[in-house]
């Protein structure tokens, strides 16, 4: 009996030896995270600061190709980061980049796609303009605003913003509610996308929150027309981009025969995640990233949308020992019928080989949107398995560099692809920190005058 009394003994101080060695291991483990994700997040703003120039962000802040420019969405991306930072000198960073892209805006309202102040060397676009700079454009302006409570910068930007406002319901073109975007009409100007770009339409619809929310801070009324435009928006993207498993049509589709054929021709992708764009021609399938973290940020998409898309990223997507999102998938390849138009998209060489670039490369500006999203639906645990990512990414070494923080990693190899070091994969691990912290990243507002938006 006493022997069986002390085995039971031994048997209880070794579980709780091993409970209790358990559990210091996790404390470990839990503070070398932590220190990591300090870690990371002080490269990140000292990589912030590097790309902050008298006249704003830089792209990034080294001699490649045209990307040592200020530029209309990436300045806008590394400005929104600045902002959730609180650091002073970054969020008036914001600002010059801000003032820089007005005082060198188009002459019917274009806002450049990039613009090198000390040479007054500016571009609008390629063979054809970029439209998200100008959608980035107005919203950075947004953010800044709200951060700052500075409305002489909001005075200051009624005349640029108004044109960039004409312009954008010019590219409706048949003043139907969502704008028409040329190939290479934005991020992905040498992927193979066009026509309703979800991408862009989702911008769209943020930008016109934000004039909304402008309007009524300098005139202190509402403007009807354009909250009932932003209202119809919602309705136009939630209708259009996600196709139903059941035969009911939604109510305000922009063409009714495009759509069904769209459903029809894919009906394994219907009810998994957004699709990124259609045309006259038809829909596309692939799956891009980028519009569903900010369908979902954007609270456009319902909670059963979003679960929906969680669990294909889950299942179809995230390689779980990477934790980065590709820009689009699936890959395009030399077997495919695609892959004859993609290499004839480039402007100084060819960068979309298999999983590289937008063509499956894993990128941590698009992850931290993703982050952000999962932050803001209150799954935090997922989002900093994210955030992780991101910061594992950034510490990656290239070209001399501890910390590369690189354009994308490769899609299957997983090295460092593109230029570096760029802003807005510094700004990807801010947005992400900062989110995951409780903070906001875009002020959703709401219609009240007609209760459209719920």
């Amino acid at each position: 009996m006493f022997d069986l009394v002390r085995s039971l003994d031994a048997k209880l101080h070794s579980n709780q030896y091993k409970t209790m060695s358990q559990n210091n291991q996790n404390e470990i483990t839990d503070a070398s995270t932590s220190s990591q994700c300090e870690q990371g997040y002080t490269h990140a703003i000292n990589m912030m600061h590097e790309c902050l120039t008298e006249h704003g962000f830089l792209a990034t802040p080294t001699e490649q190709d045209n990307y040592r420019r200020i530029w209309g969405r990436d300045s806008a991306i590394i400005g929104l980061a600045a902002v959730l930072s609180e650091h002073s000198d970054l969020i008036e960073g914001s600002r010059r980049s801000l003032e820089t892209l007005a005082r060198y805006q188009g002459p019917h309202g274009e806002i450049p796609s990039n613009v090198d102040p000390t040479t007054d060397r500016v571009s609008y676009g390629g063979t054809t303009g970029r439209v998200d700079a100008d959608l980035w454009f107005v919203i950075g302006c947004g953010a800044y605003w709200r951060a700052t409570g500075d409305d002489e910068f909001l005075k200051s930007m009624i005349e640029p913003l108004e044109k960039v406002r004409f312009l954008l319901g010019c590219w409706e073109f048949n003043t139907r509610g969502l704008l028409y975007i040329p190939p290479t009409g934005d991020w992905a100007d040498e992927y193979l996308q066009s026509g309703y770009v979800l991408y862009d339409q989702l911008l769209y619809l943020q930008a016109q929150r934000e004039l909304c929310a402008i309007h009524r801070q300098l005139h202190q009324t509402s403007d009807h027309d354009l909250e009932d435009r932003v209202a119809r928006l919602k309705h136009l993207i939630s209708d259009n981009y996600w196709f139903n498993h059941d035969n009911e049509l939604p109510d305000d589709l922009y063409h009714e025969v495009l759509y069904e054929n769209g459903r029809k021709a894919a009906p394994q992708r219907g009810g998994a995640y957004w699709m990124p764009f259609f045309s006259p021609f038809g829909y596309g399938y692939r799956f891009d990233a980028m519009a569903n973290a900010m369908v979902m940020l954007l609270e456009v998409a319902n909670e059963q949308q979003c679960a929906a898309v969680d669990d294909y990223i889950a299942e179809k997507i995230v390689q779980k020992d990477v934790m980065l999102l590709p820009a689009f998938d699936p890959v395009i390849t030399p077997r495919d019928e695609q892959w004859d138009d993609l290499q004839t998209m480039f402007s100084h060489t060819f960068k979309n080989g298999p999983f590289e670039y937008h063509n499956g490369g894993l990128w941590p500006m698009v992850t931290g949107f993703y982050a952000a999203s999962l932050a803001k639906r209150g799954k935090f645990e997922l989002a900093k398995k994210y955030r992780d990512g991101i910061h594992a990414a950034n510490r990656m070494r290239s070209q001399d560099r501890d910390w590369s923080f690189p354009e994308y990693l490769h899609g299957q190899d997983h090295t460092p692809g593109g230029t570096s070091p760029m802003g807005w994969s510094a700004a990807a691990a801010v947005i992400a920190t900062k989110t995951i912290e409780g903070k906001q990243l875009f002020c959703v507002s709401r219609v009240t005058r007609n209760q459209n938006e719920a």
